[in-house]
């Protein structure tokens, strides 16, 4: 699959190399490929060496356009003793608005990103390659409209890949909103 900015990294079909992905990575996209077959069938997969995991230096290191980057950060806020979490997904030229979008949705009076070890054991997920597809069905996901438009470099789960798919495949993830205004330009 070619798209423009996509970089020296080698793409493949993600349905034909579950083994590039995480479990629950895996998993949901196999139950996607059921549901909506036509946007499963754009996903591919790269191997890529952990060391340059992070946004900044896949893109530099694998000379990817850093629009097509999507970042996905978990947030999470109490309200009446009850934990709300949100995984929220922004392109890598902005930045998630925590402080404000994401914790009027959330309906919390504040709003922090998850410590590390937790957001790793609840996903099942490596962190610096969590992902929206296949985060547990009891998160809230929040998508920033510039995500559901075009292609998304996103983790895959792993360090040592990075999952390429339509916007669309993630709006179309279940509970996913699309919400105008979750991040603000770098």
């Amino acid at each position: 699959m070619a798209v423009q900015g996509m970089g020296t990294a080698q793409w493949v079909k993600a349905l034909d190399n579950l083994d590039l992905l995480a479990e629950p990575v895996a998993a949901a996209l196999s139950t996607m490929s059921e549901v909506a077959p036509e946007l499963a069938n754009q996903a591919v997969v790269a191997a890529i060496d952990p060391e340059f995991a992070d946004t900044q230096a896949m893109t530099n290191h694998y000379q990817m356009d850093l629009s097509l980057s999507c970042n996905c950060v978990l947030v999470a806020g109490k309200r009446a003793g009850e934990e709300r979490i949100a995984a929220a997904v922004v392109r890598a030229t902005t930045h998630a608005d925590v402080n404000h979008a994401i914790k009027k949705l959330l309906d919390v009076r504040k709003a922090s990103f998850w410590p590390q070890d937790r957001a790793v054991e609840a996903s099942g997920m490596e962190y610096g390659g969590i992902t929206p597809v296949g985060v547990p069905d009891d998160w809230h996901l929040y998508l920033d409209s510039r995500v559901s438009e075009g292609f998304c470099v996103i983790g895959s789960g792993l360090r040592s890949s990075k999952l390429a798919v339509p916007g669309a495949l993630l709006a179309a993830l279940p509970g996913a909103e699309v919400v105008e205004g979750l991040a603000t330009e770098i």
